[in-house]
């Protein structure tokens, strides 16, 4: 009678097995998803911080959306915007892998422009 239990729980692993293990590997995958979000999202706050410092210390608006760019993710999008006494530097991408979501990751960063010292003399 033993061998005949044994038998008929082989078959409930399998279904049990059969059922959680593309669960497991959905949660995996959503989790591994997530981690690439959050580090595309701080690659965003690294770029625009960098870019309002190359900002405010009078860099030309192309060389800053440059540094920027080479700090954000790939294909992010870099605005640069000079305020009296303020620079914004905005850095906006898509989410990693699926890129048909509806949303996108932005960061944004203001710095206080920087007085040029000698200037004029």
């Amino acid at each position: 009678m033993a061998a005949c239990e044994r038998r008929a729980d082989r078959g409930f692993v399998t279904a049990e097995a059969a059922m959680v293990l593309p669960v497991l590997v959905m949660f995996t995958t959503a989790l591994v998803w997530g981690l690439l979000v959050v580090a595309a999202q701080i690659q965003c706050v690294d770029a625009a911080r960098t870019g309002a410092r190359a900002a405010a210390r009078h860099d030309p608006p192309e060389a800053v959306v440059e540094v920027a760019r080479a700090a954000a993710p790939p294909g992010a999008r870099v605005t640069v915007r000079r305020e009296a006494e303020r620079v914004r530097v905005v850095v906006v991408a898509r989410p990693p892998v699926l890129h048909g979501l509806p949303f996108e990751l932005r960061e944004e960063a203001v710095a206080a422009v920087e007085e040029m010292v000698g200037v004029g003399a």
